[in-house]
Order: C-alpha cells, then structure tokens, then sequence
C-alpha cells in the first residue's frame, strides 16, 4: 500500500537499516542471555513486556480493542509461533551458536512452501520450485550431517532438531494466520500475539521449575542488557520499523531482511561472540539464502504472502 506523501529516502534507508540489523542481532542477543537465564523465563519477559507495551501505544493510538475471537485467534497464533517458536529457539542456542541458528531459521520459507504443496495443496511443485526446495534442504542437510563437518565442531543434535520445530512452528503459524481472524492494524495483532505468547511462555517456565532456579543477583549486566535490548530494539523498535515500511514499500522489498538477517548475525556472532564461522557454516548459509531467494521469487499467488507473513524469529523478530 502506498501512501502520500512519501517519506525522505534517508528515513526509508534507516528503517531498512533497522529491520536488517537489528533482527540480525537478536540471535546474539539471545545467546548471551540464555547462558545466564533460563531461556523460557527469559522469552517469556521478552514477549509479555513487549506486547504490553506495544499493545498500550496501539491503544493510544485510536485503535479499537480487539473482540473475544480476535483474541482466541491471537492465543492460537501465539501458541504456535511464539510458544513453540521461540520455546525452541531460546532453548537451542544454550547448545548452538546464534550465527547457526539463524541460519537454520532462514529455511521457514522452505518450511511455508512445503505445506503449501504438501498439506493446503495451494501451491504446485515446478521444475523451479522442486529446484529451490532440493536446495534448502541440502544446505539443512550440511548443517545437520555429523559425518561432514568439514572442518567445523559438530552440532548439538537436539539443538538443531529444536531448531527445526521452531521453524515448523513459525511456518504453522503463518499459515494458519491466513485462514483466523485477526484485527485489520497489523500492529495490534502483533502486539496480542507477542502477548499471549509471553503468557504461555511464562506458564511453561513455571511448570519446568525455571522460576526456582532464576537468580537475579547473579545475572550479569551483559545478560541484563541483551534481554532490554530484545523487549526493545528487537519487538518495539524493529517492528514498528518494519510495519511502517510497509506503507510505503512492497512486502517483497521489505520481506529482503529474510536474506540479510542470517549474514548479519553470523558476522556478529563471530566478531562479537567469538563463535567459530567455518566452510560449513558457509557452505550452508548460501544454500539455504539461495533456496529462500528462489522460492519467494517465484510469480505465484502463494509467495508474496508468504513473505508478507514471515516476521523474525524474529519478528518475524521474525527472532
């Protein structure tokens, strides 16, 4: 959707800055945090303040409050791509590094498209498209086989295979968020979504006995900090970036940050984390941006939803 009058280019560039970098950085964010918290507390501070917060601002903003099927839908929605998603996540990088995992992560198109051919049947499987798919899986596939590392340590397997059921999680529920009903500001339903996942977050760190185990005293500044910078850098700030982007740009520019955000956190986890970047790592990381390119380029009436759909891990923070 366009609207008039368009914004100075220097603030478009700067929101694309902020979607590419900052949703990159999450992983790290993550990574740091979860070696000191219990990472389903922790994911559930993240989401319940962010979508508190974000939920008051859309409020302010004139936006009516949601109805009692709205949020039942926000609550499934939630479940699957918050609950599931970063459940999965916060735990697995305790055990694989933030740049790995986010490569990993960049296979939810490969997910998406799979259900479409597979479940939904809305989607048919072209020579390109079968192409596209064989590709992401191999570069899953480098990730993932012990036998191969090509230089690099082996991964952590329940790590990695927590890693792909919260791409399974995501691309669930991003599919499922085309057929409930949801409020037409798309801020506001990310905002119960972030929500009501940060409730089910915070149940499941209750009954894994997390809040027994969490010291705050003994939570280093640094950790501190990285879950301050996820409630908003990462689901404020990015986000409102990323919804006012598209305003003004197509989803399938704005959905570029699919590409970027894995590059941008393997160099940051190496620079900043220390975290060993090797052929494998590489090898695998072109293979699945290769496979997401070629998927979400195809000129069907499936892909750009599908990318329209994707926030990070995260958010869709994406992470």
């Amino acid at each position: 959707m366009t609207v008039s009058p368009r914004p100075p280019t220097w603030k478009l560039l700067f929101a694309f800055a902020i979607i590419y970098f900052v949703w990159g950085s999450t992983y790290l964010a993550i990574r740091v945090g979860v070696l000191e918290m219990p990472p389903f507390l922790m994911a559930g501070i993240r989401f319940f303040l962010a979508g508190t917060t974000l939920y008051a601002w859309v409020r302010l903003t004139g936006v009516p409050s949601p109805t009692p099927r709205e949020w039942r839908d926000a609550t499934i929605l939630g479940a699957l791509m918050f609950l599931m998603d970063y459940a999965c996540l916060f735990w697995a990088e305790q055990r694989v590094p933030s740049g790995i995992s986010a490569v990993i992560l960049a296979a939810i198109p490969v997910c998406i498209t799979l259900l479409e051919i597979i479940v939904l049947r809305t989607q048919k499987l072209t020579v390109r498209l079968t192409v596209g798919l064989a590709i992401g899986i191999l570069g899953v596939g480098v990730l993932m086989n012990p036998i191969s590392s090509l230089g690099e340590a082996p991964l952590d397997r329940r790590g990695v295979v927590a890693l792909m059921v919260a791409c399974w999680g995501w691309s669930i529920g991003t599919i499922v968020t085309r057929r409930v009903t949801l409020p037409e500001s798309k801020a506001m339903g990310s905002a119960m979504q972030m929500f009501t996942g940060g409730i089910q977050l915070l149940l499941l760190a209750l009954m894994a006995g997390e809040f027994g185990r969490f010291h705050p005293r003994s939570v280093s500044p640094a950790a501190w900090f990285s879950l301050f910078y996820l409630i908003t850098a990462g689901s404020i700030v990015a986000f409102t970036a990323y919804v006012w982007l598209l305003h003004y740009e197509s989803p399938t520019k704005v959905g570029t940050y699919a590409y970027v955000n894995p590059i941008v956190a393997v160099i940051l986890g190496a620079v900043l984390g220390g975290e060993a970047v090797g052929r494998r790592t590489v090898l695998a990381g072109f293979l699945i941006l290769v496979s997401v390119a070629t998927i979400t380029t195809i000129k069907t009436k499936i892909a750009p939803r599908v990318q329209e759909t994707l926030l990070p891990p995260r958010s869709q923070e994406s992470s």
